[in-house]
């Protein structure tokens, strides 16, 4: 540890400080110690494959990334529209077009409009075809009370007090 004053340059520095951040030097000593050996000693450098080291890159700088891919990927496909506006464009063929009724044959559209009916479906009915085709009230159910029938007059308005006069 040193006393907080640089050996080699004389400022003040942290107590605690091995190499003088101003200098370089150590602090003790006042010789210059090579800082970069220092550094690769205590942080250990990771060594990375090239495909690793590309990946590192772009991860770093992902937007960059993302917008040089865009571009590429715009490119690529104005290039692939030049090339078939051109093909397009020189390429003719000499024969006959082809008429649509002989790719989709549009005149027998009557048999589409009708409904084809459902096959037969057979259910398990456990031995009991009648369970499948009627409703069966579970035991002990009763059926709901009948409801009361509404009065047709209307509830007459109370009479007004009686008042004297003398």
């Amino acid at each position: 540890m040193s006393s907080g004053v640089c050996a080699a340059c004389r400022r003040s520095i942290d107590a605690a400080a091995r190499v003088c951040p101003y200098c370089g030097a150590d602090t003790s000593t006042g010789e210059r110690v090579d800082t970069q050996a220092m550094l690769q000693e205590v942080f250990r450098p990771k060594n990375l494959t090239k495909s690793e080291t590309v990946m590192e890159y772009a991860r770093q700088r992902q937007g960059i990334v993302i917008g040089v891919s865009v571009a590429v990927v715009f490119l690529l496909l104005a290039l692939l529209h030049q090339f078939v506006t051109a093909r397009n464009d020189s390429a003719v063929s000499d024969a006959p077009a082809v008429p649509l009724t002989e790719i989709a044959d549009v005149s027998n559209l009557a048999a589409d409009s009708t409904q084809t009916p459902l096959p037969p479906l057979d259910f398990q009915y456990e031995g009991r075809a009648q369970a499948m085709r009627t409703f069966i009230a579970e035991p002990g159910a009763i059926a709901p009370a009948a409801p009361v029938p509404a009065t047709t007059t209307a509830p007459q308005p109370p009479a007004p007090p009686a008042t004297t006069t003398r």
